[in-house]
């Protein structure tokens, strides 16, 4: 395993890579020249991309709940959740202020807000990341996500539930990819619902593959 200065560093330059390809894809289809298709193809794309490169390296988790729900799968070691969690939030911030500089017009720099009410947006989210995170289970090896297979399957969701669900509530299933755009931009309306519906969604797609996959496949000793 390598040095978790190494792993962090991977991290945080993988959620940066994640939220400014994403979000600036958003900012560019202001104009309509990317297209909806175009923007959830982008976050697929970059998804499927940085588990190729870095999933052998820190697991290519890129998002806080996705680290939550590996340490509750007992497939990660709890005294590195926050310096993981850290890492994240830094590469998603670091990644809205290099939009910000880009486009100083963009008003959210491609943040997410609901287009309807917070509770739709709140069930919305929680249950598309609770379907990510039970492919996420499925497919990763450990708490690593690495592989063509891991990276098509989960690169293929996060595009498919931007598809549908974008429209409305953004479809982050990321609480770093909000959470970047939302402080930068200053727009922290809403901002909570994309922090807690992911966390708790990925945490219930836990005792979700629990129920399908082979005994101890989220239940073994943990990691510390």
């Amino acid at each position: 395993m390598l040095p978790l200065r190494k792993r962090l560093a991977a991290e945080a330059l993988g959620t940066f890579a994640l939220v400014f390809a994403g979000t600036t894809a958003v900012v560019v289809n202001s104009t309509g020249a990317v297209s909806h298709v175009g923007v959830a193809l982008t976050f697929g794309l970059v998804v499927f991309a940085l588990i190729a490169a870095l999933g052998d390296v820190s697991g290519a988790h890129l998002n806080p709940a996705v680290t939550l729900a590996f340490r509750l799968a007992r497939r990660f070691p709890g005294r590195e959740v926050l310096p993981y969690i850290a890492a994240q939030c830094a590469g998603a911030l670091a990644a809205s202020l290099t939009v910000r500089l880009l486009f100083p017009e963009a008003i959210s720099l491609g943040g997410t807000t609901p287009s309807g009410s917070e509770t739709q947006s709140w069930a919305l989210e929680l249950l598309l990341t609770a379907g990510l995170m039970f492919v996420i289970l499925g497919v990763s090896t450990g708490a690593k996500e690495k592989g063509i297979t891991a990276g098509l399957a989960i690169g293929g969701v996060v595009a498919l539930e931007a598809l549908f669900a974008g429209p409305v509530s953004g479809a982050s299933m990321n609480p770093a990819r909000s959470l970047g755009p939302a402080l930068v931009a200053g727009q922290l309306g809403g901002l909570w619902l994309y922090l807690t519906a992911p966390v708790v969604g990925a945490a219930l797609a836990v005792p979700a593959c629990r129920c399908v996959r082979e005994p101890g496949c989220c239940s073994a000793p943990a990691p510390e």
